[in-house]
Parts: structure tokens; C-alpha cells; sequence
């Protein structure tokens, strides 16, 4: 069925509209675009209407025990985050040739890094949407580590080009999850030794098991487990927060041990995304506004028809020419 005129008019203006403004942007000074991203954030809680309603639906759900208030408050707040992580990414060129100062580790987290890498295994990176993600991403790839993110397209595609340029810029390849060549593009990624960056923290038409998320369960991602178990690769949970003190960022990284030959893969898979989905938790509560609220991080039920399906990872052997 094709998609009427008047659709493709709109979805063209706004592709346009997109390209100028980030082009336009790219230009400000870093602390411009942290001023513009608060003021637009403040606008969107206070006209958003659906999507603040569906932010305290979701705050109360995850805090029971905080006045609506509080609720009120943090949801404010990580909308102003959010507008400011978008102006961060448009305009990096402001700030990029002093990344490591704006983007830091805390503790041994550069060391845990090298570590991983230097076993030769490859890397399965779990993250969310914790901090500014892009710019983890970004700062990762300025350490010298070879990697790539899974991500999903947008309905834009020029927002999908914008990102998947960003990204280029930084050292990071982008696998998109609806390409069917992705499958093995991870195949590639894990014989070469490089890190794959997996976001866990949302509930997407993948494969998943369900493991508690503020005291609910939810169904989450198995992926970073499912490659784990099967390429021996470590696994380390990063997560991202505003430095607080400081405009820039704070990188935390924790390493997830397993066992590499369980009796048991099912229950090992469980317990994998159980731990890193209860970093991801600890991460949010110690700083609730960086999180993306409006999701609905409960949507799929136990029991429920929902089916997802996953990207069908091809065996080793019956790959050619990689």
C-alpha cells in the first residue's frame, strides 16, 4: 500500500526541517546549546502533555514511596537532560578535541576496559539510556578500542544518517538491528576481538526474558547474554551520569562475571541479564533524572501474546568470506 501524497509531502518537510536545524546548531558554543537544551526541555514538560502524563505514570510505578512532587520534579528535570544530551551530540564539534576532559572514567574504569579487550575474546558492552549513551559510545571509541552499537532505525532517515555519521566520526560503527546483514556484521565484530555495545534497558520486539526492574518484571533484551555464552566474551555493564559539579560526564564501568560452560545456559542467560539489568537499576536510582521516563518499561506481560522476535545469528560454520 502505498503511502499517500500528502504523508510523503509532511515527512519530507520534516525530514528537511531536521537537517537544517541540526546543520544550524552544530554551530553553537557548548554552553549555548546546554542554555537552549534546558529552556526546550522546560517547554516540552510544560506543554507535553501526553508525554509528562506518561512520565509520572511511570515514576509512580518505579517510586511508590515519593510524593508527587518529587515525581513532578525529576520528570522536569529529565526532560531538560534529554533536550540537553540532543544539543550535546549536535554540537560536538564545540567540545570534541577536549572529549576526555568532558567525558571521564571514574576509578580503574579505563583500566577494567583495557583488561577485557587484552583477553582477545572481543567485548559485550551492556549499557541504557543512562546519561548522554552517544557520548559514552564516542568516548570509548577515543581510548582506541575498536567498536560498534547495535541500534534500531528511526522512521527518519535522515535522522538515521545523521546518527550513523556521528557515530562514524567518533570510531563507532553502527549495526543496524532491522539489516539483515547484521547477523553476521556480529560474527565479524566477535572473530575480530573488537566490543559491541548493546542497549538493554528498554522493552523492544526482541528476544528477552523477564527479570525484576523496580520490583516489576520486565521483559528485557537477552541478547548481550546469548552472544556472551557463545563467543566467551566478558561482559561490562557502562553506565553514564552528569559529572554534577561540572558540565560533562562520569563513565562507571562494572564487569559482570559468568560461567562460561554452564550446566544450565537458560538459567545462566536469567542470571546475566539480571545483574546487568540490577546495575542499570542502581545507576538510575542514584540519578533518576537521566533516564528516558516517558518509555513504558513494563508494557510486555508474562503470559501475554506479545512474541518477539530476535535477529537470527547464523552459526559460525555457515558463514563464507568472513
Amino acid at each position: 500500500m502505498s503511502i499517500p501524497w500528502h504523508k510523503r509531502a509532511r515527512r519530507r518537510l520534516r525530514s528537511a526541517a531536521i537537517g537544517f536545524l541540526a546543520r544550524a546548531l552544530s554551530r553553537l558554543p557548548l554552553g549555548w546549546a546546554l542554555a537552549l537544551g534546558a529552556l526546550c526541555g522546560r517547554l516540552a514538560y510544560r506543554f507535553g502533555g501526553e508525554t509528562r502524563r506518561q512520565m509520572l505514570s511511570h515514576l509512580a510505578r518505579a517510586f511508590p514511596e515519593k510524593p508527587l512532587q518529587e515525581h513532578e520534579a525529576i520528570a522536569r528535570a529529565s526532560l531538560v537532560h534529554l533536550a540537553q544530551l540532543a544539543l550535546e551530540v549536535i554540537a560536538v564539534r564545540a567540545y570534541d578535541a577536549r572529549l576526555e576532559e568532558y567525558v571521564t572514567f571514574a576509578g580503574a574504569g579505563e583500566r577494567l576496559l583495557a583488561e577485557a579487550m587484552a583477553r582477545g575474546r572481543g567485548l559485550v558492552f551492556v549499557t541504557g539510556h543512562v546519561g548522554n549513551w552517544e557520548l559514552l559510545a564516542r568516548r570509548i571509541g577515543r581510548t582506541g578500542v575498536p567498536n560498534a552499537v547495535i541500534a534500531r532505525r528511526s522512521a527518519d532517515e535522515r535522522v538515521n544518517a545523521l546518527m550513523e555519521r556521528f557515530r562514524a566520526e567518533g570510531g563507532v560503527a553502527t549495526l543496524w538491528r532491522e539489516d539483515p546483514a547484521t547477523a553476521r556484521a556480529l560474527i565479524r565484530n566477535f572473530r575480530a576481538g573488537k566490543l559491541l555495545g548493546i542497549l538493554v534497558d528498554q522493552d523492544t520486539r526482541v528476544q528477552g526474558v523477564f527479570v525484576p526492574f523496580f520490583g516489576r518484571l520486565a521483559f528485557t533484551p537477552r541478547a548481550a547474554a546469548d552472544l556472551a555464552l557463545r563467543f566467551g566474551a566478558p561482559v561490562v555493564v557502562g553506565t553514564c551520569h552528569r559529572a554534577g559539579d561540572r558540565p560533562g560526564h562520569v563513565l562507571e564501568l562494572t564487569e559482570v562475571g559468568y560461567d562460561p560452560d554452564p550446566a544450565d545456559p537458560e538459567a545462566e542467560v536469567q542470571r546475566i541479564t539480571l545483574e546487568c539489568t540490577r546495575i542499570l537499576e542502581d545507576a538510575i536510582r542514584a540519578h533518576p533524572a537521566e533516564w528516558v521516563w516517558m518509555h513504558d518499561r513494563w508494557k510486555t506481560r508474562p503470559g501475554g501474546e506479545n512474541t518477539p522476535q530476535a535477529i537470527a545469528v547464523p552459526k559460525t560454520r555457515e558463514m563464507t568470506g568472513v
